[in-house]
């Protein structure tokens, strides 16, 4: 019986999942903005808001924490240095995932845009600028 076990699988093994969200996030936290499909972001925001909050908090202990699930200093660094502090006065909802009308080829899957948030001053958001830009 499956009680009290969430999460979609996506036809991978529990380590394949883990490692997908990590780089997952990673990219997220990297550019900004990501193309992925629709159940991988779904599974993915829970993950990367959690490693915003972690990241908001500060401190060693949570720096440690987010780079064990990052795997990666230079974007744990940008986290919480660059990232975190941007969310300072919101409470949630750091990601946002927009369907694109354009599915993918090999198996129509849904396509999706999965980007961060960024607030501004007049109180709206809008998306994350690219890091190339």
């Amino acid at each position: 019986m499956r009680h009290r076990v969430g999460g979609r699988k996506l036809n991978r093994t529990y380590s394949h999942l883990q490692a997908m969200l990590r780089n997952l996030a990673t990219s997220l936290f990297d550019k900004g903005r990501i193309v992925t499909t629709d159940g991988r972001a779904k599974e993915c925001r829970p993950f990367a808001e959690k490693l915003i909050t972690l990241a908001k908090k500060g401190g060693l202990a949570n720096y440690r924490r987010a780079l064990a699930l990052l795997k990666d200093e230079t974007v744990t660094r940008r986290l919480f240095h660059e990232i975190a502090p941007l969310y300072r006065e919101r409470s949630g909802g750091y990601t946002r995932i927009l369907r694109l009308s354009t599915l993918r080829l090999g198996d129509r899957a849904q396509k999706v845009i999965f980007e961060l948030v960024v607030p501004t001053p007049e109180g709206k958001a809008e998306p994350a600028k690219k890091s190339s830009e």
